[in-house]
């Protein structure tokens, strides 16, 4: 007779689900067991439930399909939370089996007690206790099929002795439904936004990741208008590529004349973007795209608001719009992007190969050339997101994740986990700060353990470089930030991995071209300049004089790299002056 653990693992197969990313323990043996002895879905051990949940989100932000990540009774399922939360927020669609003690316990107090039906309310769309198996399998299709067609995390609270009782009818069949709608504004919308574009003479198109999809009717948009195309750090890998009308990235990793545009624009149009930070929006003549109507005016006063999604919205509006004859403005972008590029550049340029400590900036660099054209990066919140935001060059193929909307620590190794994973034969680089990485610094052997050939680079500055910015900013000299050196290359080898110490530049090309390289896990520890910063692209004058008064070292404002060829480029279609 089939159990409820046997008939939860086999309503996930039939679902598609492939994995499960866990820890084993106590009330999650029956469950564990039960993929034991069903093919077709394996259990992936980490060392960390955070590691299990941030691994289920880049597979499912990587597949666009469930992923599956579980935790024992009390601090065992609690301890995935940070990694739902990015989940959450990341929009991927997760579910979470949260084991609980033995029912008749639940309420007395009894050992590792905790209400995860409470706990995980605020990082979950559904999340339901299945206290008898009567409840199987549909509550568990229930909870699937929100997390899909919410786009979120599910939970699902399963007691261990639930777990182990006879499932109480036929599983039957079912399946998620996965495909993402279609939302077209309606005719009256379409109108407007037709009206308000046709009507502004300098148009700006500021990008978020709902352009994913829509990259040629985007670009058809701006060379309709001949708007400047900007973008925030998640719209980077949609829309960056192939882009004539570039003209950077806004807000506090931002670079380029993203923001110069956007305050000079008399219409500004949101293209599926949720941008968290007001002061870098102009609070004036914007006009917002989004599928989800919880995102419109909620950053930013709206002059219209415009449900839909963002490539059928720009095929519905483009017939109605007028072919834009004046591309001063896109010009005089174009010419301002190239020059603030060219300021910056040399920067990381300059003397680099005899610079010690070697500059992060020629690192990623360097990493960027070097990487395969499809492949996927994972990237530590903190100056991690700087590098990768202004190095990595998209090209419609790459990927790159970090925890950009809950700006959580460590995500970049647990990532790669779940990235690779997914496919062993996809190049996954994790960019990672030494302190991320010090803190799941366990799931370090994880790699060990499943073979996994994740290319770890190590940014290793014995600082925690963006929170040191910070307290320059705020005229706070920088206390706290920084640590004892740590060898990550020894800890590797130590643990059986490939690993390379790199503290001169001349290391730098050839460390990082093997460790690619090599057919198994590898990892590289550049020890990079603590003191190597960024300074976002808009900052006040309290600001500049709190940085003055905290600090009287260099501070970079940052390289771009190719992002510098681009430009140049770009402006082969600019009438000279």
């Amino acid at each position: 007779m089939p159990t409820v653990a046997d008939q939860f693992i086999e309503v996930l197969v039939q679902a598609g689900v492939q994995r499960i990313y866990g820890i084993v323990g106590d009330s999650l043996n029956p469950v564990v067991d039960a993929v034991r002895r069903t093919e077709g879905i394996e259990w992936v051990h980490v060392r960390h439930e955070e590691a299990a949940a941030f691994a289920a989100s880049a597979e499912a932000q990587l597949t666009g399909r469930l992923a599956v990540c579980a935790g024992s009774c009390g601090p065992g399922n609690l301890h995935l939370i940070n990694g739902l939360y990015d989940a959450h927020r990341s929009s991927a669609p997760v579910l979470a089996l949260a084991s609980h003690i033995p029912s008749e316990q639940i309420g007395t107090g009894f050992f590792q007690e905790t209400h995860p039906e409470e706990l995980f309310n605020e990082c979950s769309h559904f999340c339901e206790l299945l206290s008898q198996p009567e409840q199987m399998p549909r509550l568990l299709r229930s909870a699937m099929q929100t997390a899909v067609g919410h786009r979120g995390v599910s939970v699902l609270v399963l007691p261990g002795d639930v777990a182990h009782k006879s499932a109480a009818r036929p599983t039957g069949s079912g399946t998620v439904h996965s495909e993402p709608p279609t939302v077209v504004p309606s005719p009256t919308q379409v109108e407007l936004l037709a009206e308000s574009l046709n009507s502004a003479e300098r148009v700006m198109l500021f990008c978020g990741a709902g352009t994913r999809g829509a990259h040629p009717e985007v670009m058809e948009l701006a060379g309709t208008l001949h708007s400047p195309v900007g973008h925030a750090l998640r719209g980077k890998e949609w829309i960056q590529y192939d882009n004539p009308y570039d003209v950077g990235m806004s807000g506090l990793l931002g670079y380029g004349a993203c923001q110069q545009a956007m305050q000079k624009a008399d219409r500004v149009v949101l293209l599926g973007t949720d941008f968290p930070y007001d002061n870098f929006l102009p609070q004036a003549n914007t006009v917002q795209v989004d599928i989800d109507p919880t995102h419109l005016g909620r950053r930013t006063v709206l002059d219209l608001a415009v449900q839909g999604d963002v490539r059928e919205t720009i095929r519905a509006v483009l017939p109605k719009l007028r072919q834009k004859t004046d591309r001063s403005f896109l010009d005089r972008m174009l010419r301002e992007h190239a020059d603030q590029l060219e300021q910056v550049v040399e920067s990381y340029t300059t003397n680099v190969h005899n610079q010690v400590p070697i500059h992060p900036e020629y690192v990623a660099d360097v990493l960027d050339d070097l990487a395969a054209e499809d492949a996927v990066f994972t990237v530590d919140t903190g100056m991690c997101n700087v590098w990768a935001a202004r190095y990595v060059t998209p090209n419609e193929h790459r990927r790159v994740l970090g925890s950009f909307v809950h700006g959580s620590m460590a995500n970049a190794l647990p990532q790669a986990i779940g990235a690779q994973v997914v496919d062993r034969n996809r190049q996954v680089i994790s960019m990672s700060g030494d302190g991320g990485l010090s803190m799941l610094l366990g799931d370090l052997f994880t790699l060990r353990t499943h073979r996994l050939p994740v290319k770890l680079v190590v940014f290793n500055n014995s600082s925690l470089g963006m929170v040191k910015l910070e307290m320059l900013v705020d005229g706070m000299p920088d206390f706290g930030t920084d640590h004892d050196s740590i060898d990550f290359a020894a800890v590797a080898a130590a643990a059986g991995i490939h690993s390379v110490r790199v503290d001169q530049p001349a290391q730098v090309r050839d460390a990082l071209a093997g460790a690619l390289a090599h057919p198994g896990p590898a990892l590289v520890d550049v020890v990079t300049d603590p003191n190597a910063l960024s300074i976002p692209p808009r900052i006040t004058g309290t600001q500049v004089k709190g940085f003055a008064l905290a600090v009287s070292r260099t501070v970079l404002s940052g390289g771009v790299g190719k992002m510098v060829q681009l430009a140049r480029s770009n402006l082969r279609n600019v009438p000279r002056p």
